[in-house]
């Protein structure tokens, strides 16, 4: 099993992160397992955990899906009632018990199961935006804050058979979060500073101190 800390480039980590996948369902036998990858926004986790179950999928055709944590960003018209809309993306601003709960519910599954995404188009939650089938035997989850020690995060570990924590520096972060909110082209270049320095810099550095409850560290070896 992976463990420790490993730099790797993206490429490898994806070789990696497949092969423990494969190794622990064919161990699992059939009962369906999770692999969670955690880290920062705009670290690359989204990527790599797309690209993980593609490649699952290549070698067992429906055997992998993606679970994305950001479907369960509270809704903006409750964090607008909340006084929280600039604090969005922090942890008290997702359903985290509906989270964990749907992920225990999707662990022991017999039927399909649909669950909701995220879109950056409109900055909220989309309802039914992936399916899980009967089939699928690894579950890829992915999100900030699947390794936080605080209920009701904490009780996502457990159900995490596998977790992998993805890092890339500090400035790297910042550099591509104001890319990113410039191509979604929704707020002015002066907002998206102030938010990803009052609100995502410091959930970065949030989860950044949670790393070591990963069972493996992954370094990123990327140049932008």
């Amino acid at each position: 099993m992976l463990k420790g800390r490993l730099k790797l480039t993206p490429i490898d980590a994806l070789t990696e992160l497949t092969w423990q996948a494969q190794a622990l369902a064919e161990k699992a036998g059939g009962r369906r397992i999770a692999i969670g990858l955690a880290g920062g926004p705009g670290v690359g986790k989204s990527t790599l955990a797309a690209e993980l179950v593609a490649a699952l999928n290549v070698t067992a055709p429906g055997s992998a899906a993606l679970v994305p944590m950001d479907g369960f960003h509270m809704k903006h018209a409750k964090l607008e009632a909340m006084g929280q809309t600039d604090f969005k993306g922090a942890p008290h601003t997702f359903e985290g018990a509906a989270f964990v709960e749907f992920l225990g519910r999707l662990k022991t599954a017999t039927g399909p199961v649909s669950g909701p995404g995220y879109s950056r188009k409109i900055e909220d939650t989309v309802e039914d935006a992936f399916s899980v089938a009967p089939e699928v035997t690894v579950l890829v989850v992915e999100g900030n804050y699947l390794l936080l020690g605080d209920l009701p995060w904490a009780e996502v570990k457990p159900l995490l058979d596998f977790s992998a924590f993805i890092a890339v520096p500090r400035d790297m972060v910042r550099a591509r979060l104001m890319k990113r909110h410039g191509e979604e082209g929704l707020f002015s270049e002066e907002r998206n500073r102030a938010h990803i320095e009052r609100n995502d810099l410091p959930n970065y550095d949030l989860v950044m101190r949670e790393q070591d409850r990963a069972d493996v560290i992954i370094d990123l070896d990327v140049e932008a």
